[in-house]
């Protein structure tokens, strides 16, 4: 029987560390810019999750929404505008972008020193990407041991794909990208492709962390068919409430490691 690991249990242990820290500045807080494109239903979702949670933490967020018309020098002035505040310490532009924008020369654009995606190719080593952390952070909670196992990474981005396969190395584990994921101990999964992943493609007992997360109408669905794998799989991260959660504590984490560098 499937084991969930609890996204949401990891994330407040990680939350409470960034709200202590920040209570003991006794007054002075972190200040988080949102640039948000568009009316996407799905990232005004998460945004709003973001703004929500940072006022538990103590981070201040400022929400700058521009339309879906928006061009993309209008977006970069923006960004620009952002680098140069003294008072922000962090920038983070949602994604996905409309996909009129070339999303890596958006990225670019922002100070790598206030980058709190860790998407930036110059982003100094104190920040990580919340979504490559929050792999991590499972395996831990789990005790999994990387050395002479197997991983397989499924994706629709070449550049998140790379990011996972250099992490899961460093782990001591083989890596396969995009294929053999009936063999492998563990299962990570960024397609956007709801219910794709059925137990035929699971190896017995393996560690599936599932990324690929998708609302439809009232749901939002991950990549894998969890009823359907449930007696295949050790260990799995349920969608809602597996990366997700963390995802965004990692960010305010990210926040607080920038912040207490720029003071």
């Amino acid at each position: 029987m499937v084991i969930k690991i609890d996204g949401k249990k990891i994330a407040e242990k990680i939350k409470d560390k960034v709200a202590a820290s920040i209570f003991e500045l006794q007054g002075e807080h972190p200040n988080l810019a949102i640039v948000l494109v568009g009316d996407r239903t799905d990232s005004q979702l998460y945004v709003s999750l973001k703004e929500k949670e940072g006022k538990r933490v103590g981070i201040d967020t400022h929400l700058y929404r521009l339309p879906q018309n928006v061009s993309e020098p209008e977006l970069l002035n923006v960004i620009g505008f952002l680098n140069k505040d003294e008072s922000i310490d962090g920038i983070l532009v949602q994604l996905p972008l409309p996909g009129n924008f070339n999303t890596d020369k958006v990225i670019l654009a922002i100070d790598p020193l206030k980058d709190v995606d860790g998407f930036h190719p110059q982003h100094p080593d104190y920040v990580m990407s919340p979504v490559l952390a929050s792999i991590l952070a499972c395996l831990d909670e789990i005790k999994f041991v990387g050395e002479g196992k197997t991983a397989c990474v499924l994706y629709n981005s070449e550049v998140f794909g790379q990011s996972v396969k250099e992490i899961l190395e460093k782990r001591g584990l083989s890596v396969s990208m995009k294929e053999g994921s009936d063999k492998a101990d563990l299962l990570v999964t960024a397609l956007g492709k709801p219910h794709a992943i059925k137990k035929e493609m699971v190896k017995e007992g393996a560690v599936i962390i599932d990324i690929g997360i998708t609302k439809q109408e009232d749901k939002v669905l991950g990549d894998v068919d969890s009823e359907d794998v449930k007696e295949v799989a050790g260990y799995i991260t349920p969608v809602p409430g597996g990366i997700g959660p963390m995802t965004i504590a990692f960010l305010f984490k990210n926040v607080w490691e920038i912040f207490k560098r720029r003071k």
